[in-house]
């Protein structure tokens, strides 16, 4: 990576020393450009012939996307941000009273959060995972968990903060052993680490645009293996996600884009 060249398209590193990546990154010249130059087209000829125009940009994302994951562009979703992608995955899956779901103890709030909701809307059971000696999530202990009862094992490739690294791939082999849906957070990872979610083997991947890929806040997206797609469903469908195609009758997209929503930043 050619360091110079990289500040000199950073508008932002004229101004400060920016260490909050992990929250949000400076964004390159090349993604404001994007952005402002599409909103200035939506005010000029409207949204949709805006979106319309730009079209072949657009889906050229889900290819980039699909590069970086090493997976097919069927695959991806792009969302409204990492939250919504992992909320949309954990919501698609049927859980109710007594399924388990297994969780790393060095997990992301919000999608604990999301755990103690459905346990305290439907009685699942929120369990963690023990950490080996040096924080991350022991794989034998894992091992040991897995019952009839397990119905998801989710967790944080890389933690907000601490500099953990999970062993997500060792989880993977796992979660195929045990043919249980496995959903990984890269929120962190992605950008960071090279990510390739055939070795990972998992059923899920949530990331955000905006730490470090560089991208908008407001971005993010989710990869959907076709191990899973056929078996879930999202918790809300809308135009972009469906069909209505009779008067009470309905076709989910065979793809990962049954996990989108029709109204979305196209900037």
């Amino acid at each position: 990576m050619d360091l110079d060249r990289v500040r000199a398209d950073t508008p932002g590193c004229n101004h400060v020393l920016h260490l909050d990546s992990a929250g949000s990154s400076l964004m390159p010249q090349s993604v404001l450009a994007a952005q402002l130059d599409h909103l200035q087209l939506e005010a000029e000829v409207g949204g949709y012939r805006a979106a319309a125009l730009a079209e072949a940009r657009i889906e050229a994302t889900y290819g980039a996307v699909a590069r970086l994951l090493n997976c097919g562009a069927e695959h991806i979703a792009l969302m409204e941000n990492a939250t919504a992608a992992w909320n949309a995955a954990f919501q698609s899956l049927d859980l109710s009273s007594g399924d388990r779901v297994l969780v790393a103890e060095a997990e992301y709030a919000s999608n604990v959060l999301a755990c103690l909701v459905l346990k305290e809307r439907r009685g699942i059971e929120v369990v963690p995972v023990p950490s080996d000696d040096a924080g991350q999530l022991d794989v034998a202990a894992l091992e040991n968990l897995i019952d009839a009862r397990v119905k998801l094992i989710a967790m944080t490739h890389v933690p907000t903060n601490g500099g953990l690294v999970n062993p997500a791939q060792e989880v993977g082999a796992v979660a195929r052993a045990a043919g249980i849906p496995y959903l990984l957070d890269a929120c962190q990872s992605v950008g960071q680490i090279d990510l390739d979610v055939a070795v990972l083997g998992c059923d899920f991947l949530s990331a955000s645009g905006r730490k470090f890929l560089r991208g908008p806040r407001g971005s993010g997206f989710l990869y959907v293996s076709p191990r899973i797609i056929d078996r879930v469903m999202p918790p809300a469908l809308d135009l972009r996600g469906a069909t209505w195609v009779s008067a009470e009758g309905y076709q989910p997209c065979a793809d990962a884009r049954r996990f989108e929503n029709w109204e979305f930043n196209y900037a």
